[in-house]
């Protein structure tokens, strides 16, 4: 039998005593780690008590806004991994092409015995006001992964952005390029905001102001085709460097300028944000900032876990710095330094 205690609280992440107490019924253990020993019980195949054979552990929805853009299938992958371990069930949510939206998800959720639901790259806002309300009643515990707008008195966790602006343009400058574009998501994202946002002080520190930058910035929507469109409408602009507000962003650039005869890096160098899935082998790799998806994953559960558990939790915005991974789609200006 200790044996057996060892093995369930290794898996478990708790102690022998804390997993003899759940057995025990007592009373003082937090339901998300009583879900976590009972969850290990049944990868080892030892029975449950008698009296907690009929418990279920509660739904934990992950949405997310696609399944299309690498970062949030690894995103929802560290989360399931984790929530598994805490003996809670994920429910991936997805908008689809058939129309099926975050709204009809927060409905099935809330139909269901829903723990709480993580937030990747939306927010319940984006639901409507009848499915945020009806969130905010049920006091459903909800987490926000670089969430696409404000969301006051909501626990956040997000990558830095203006890190992640300041190391591109830190990193294309030292290669002695000076008209260096922005190619950013939608009027009104909140990542983008922040991002155009040290776009903006980083320029000013180096005595430019808005007559010079604003030319070089384009939104558009997140995918390569926006990404394309970016490039399109900044070629124009003389920039020989573009930092992208995603991979998908970059990739799409690099295809562009390829088909206007533009070499990268020789000829125009481009940087991405997330290092999402094969970055490393795309044609040149790609220099990237990259999320600490794992870190994050872990505030926001246990920023969840929190809330279930009846604990107050930080409503302010948890940031963490990504890494500026240089790969081959960077190289040293092909023009001649300004003065």
């Amino acid at each position: 039998m200790t044996k057996r205690l060892s093995e369930v609280a290794r898996f478990a992440g708790v102690s022998e005593a804390t997993v003899s107490r759940v057995l025990n019924g007592r009373p003082d253990v937090a339901r998300s780690t009583r879900e976590s020993v009972l969850t290990a019980l049944d990868v080892f195949g030892f029975e449950r008590p008698a009296k907690l054979r009929g418990n279920r552990a509660p739904l934990v929805g992950l949405v997310v806004p696609d399944l299309q853009n690498p970062v949030f299938p690894a995103f929802a992958e560290a989360l399931a991994g984790a929530l598994n371990k805490r003996g809670l069930i994920p429910v991936l949510c997805t908008r689809t092409a058939d129309g099926v939206s975050e709204a009809h998800y927060i409905q099935m959720l809330l139909e269901q015995n829903i723990g709480g639901i993580i937030f990747v790259g939306s927010s319940y806002a984006d639901a409507g006001p009848e499915h945020g309300r009806a969130l905010r009643e049920r006091q459903v515990p909800i987490v926000l992964i670089n969430a696409a707008d404000e969301n006051l008195g909501v626990p956040q966790v997000s990558a830095d952005d203006a890190v992640a602006v300041e190391q591109a343009l830190v990193h294309l400058t030292a290669l002695g390029h000076r008209r260096i574009g922005l190619a950013l998501g939608p009027v009104g994202h909140v990542p983008s905001a922040r991002k155009l946002a040290a776009y903006a002080s980083y320029w000013r520190g180096q005595g430019r102001g808005p007559e010079f930058w604003r030319p070089l910035v384009a939104h558009s929507m997140f995918s390569m085709e926006g990404g394309a469109m970016a490039l399109v409408r900044l070629a124009g602009q003389g920039i020989t460097a573009l930092v992208c507000a995603s991979d998908a962003l970059a990739l799409g650039a690099i295809r562009a300028a390829r088909r206007r005869g533009t070499a990268v890096p020789e000829q125009l160098s481009v940087t991405g944000f997330d290092d999402s899935l094969y970055m490393a082998v795309t044609d040149p790799p790609l220099t990237t900032a990259r999320q600490p998806i794992q870190a994050m994953a872990a505030a926001a559960i246990a920023s969840l876990v929190a809330q279930m558990d009846g604990g107050e939790t930080a409503e302010e915005l948890m940031v963490f710095e990504p890494e500026l991974i240089v790969r081959q789609s960077t190289a040293v200006c092909p023009a001649p330094r300004e003065g």
